[in-house]
């Protein structure tokens, strides 16, 4: 009762609050396309490329989300063209963004006096610096996720398993893919503040983990893995609250545990339907 009180409180933890919704649901579903086409260790080099634009960003006092926003739509964006134009292997594109945006990031982090704190932040995550104007935007793109979803759910599904396909039946794969990757990188990048750079890649993938185990249907898992994905980040939140360590931390280790739940009750299922 008492965290509940505080919600409403003080701001800074109703902000928090929110931020663990908006990015639990905005996470599960892209957590799903991002899964399902095996484009995990894409959005691993796009998390990393962010942070060269933090350092840029925080180098010149601009917004490092806004710094981190370009570098990440940009090497999504890079990536899915010299892929698809077969100008570099997607797994090579992938190391050198992600090196590149660490170095250049470290750099001009290093260059400003009073990095290190900044660096911690922006690297594991701190929930507690979201604010208002980070609400309006996480708003605006859950809605916008949410809407592409039921809309186009059919299209991205096709795409995501044969694009070949895809293409015969007119469904424009090209068009599609690039909006998918500016999406990603919106995503990714409004939510380094709760999960951090480091962690965030945690919060794409573990409920989809999560509920692929029980399912296959993309838009059962696309829709339960928002759900799983909320659940996640609000018991985790509580759980930092109460113990006082980070809130990233606490949602990886929430995850970690109802993965394991989950595959020895399947595993328990599959046995008993055996025997």
């Amino acid at each position: 009762m008492e965290f509940i009180y505080d919600i409403f409180r003080y701001d800074f933890l109703g902000n928090a609050f929110l931020a663990c919704v908006l990015s639990g649901i905005t996470c599960g579903v892209i957590g799903t396309y991002i899964v399902a086409r095996r484009m995990v260790f894409l959005c691993g080099g796009i998390t990393h490329a962010s942070f060269g634009g933090l350092g840029i960003a925080f180098y010149y006092g601009f917004d490092p989300l806004a710094g981190a926003l370009c570098f990440a739509a940009i090497s999504s964006v890079g990536t899915e063209w010299a892929s698809r134009r077969g100008r570099i292997r997607e797994d090579s594109a992938i190391g050198i963004i992600w090196s590149v945006g660490m170095a250049v990031g470290a750099l001009f982090m290093t260059l400003r006096p009073g990095y290190a704190s900044d660096l911690t932040s922006y690297l594991f995550g701190s929930i507690l610096l979201v604010d208002r104007t980070d609400i309006v935007f996480m708003t605006l793109l859950t809605v916008a996720v949410a809407a592409g979803a039921v809309l186009w759910i059919r299209p991205i599904m096709y795409m995501t398993f044969d694009n070949e396909y895809a293409a015969s039946q007119g469904i424009r794969t090209e068009r599609i893919s690039y909006i998918m990757a500016v999406v990603t990188a919106i995503t990714i990048v409004l939510s380094i503040k709760i999960m951090g750079i480091i962690l965030l890649l945690s919060l794409l993938t573990m409920p989809v983990v999560i509920v692929n185990s029980v399912t296959k249907s993309y838009a059962a898992i696309a829709a339960w893995s928002a759900v799983v994905a909320t659940a996640g980040n609000i018991a985790g939140f509580v759980l930092s609250y109460h113990l006082d360590i980070p809130t990233g931390s606490c949602i990886i280790f929430t995850f970690c545990a109802v993965l394991v739940i989950v595959k020895l009750l399947t595993l328990r299922r599959k046995q008993v339907a055996g025997a």
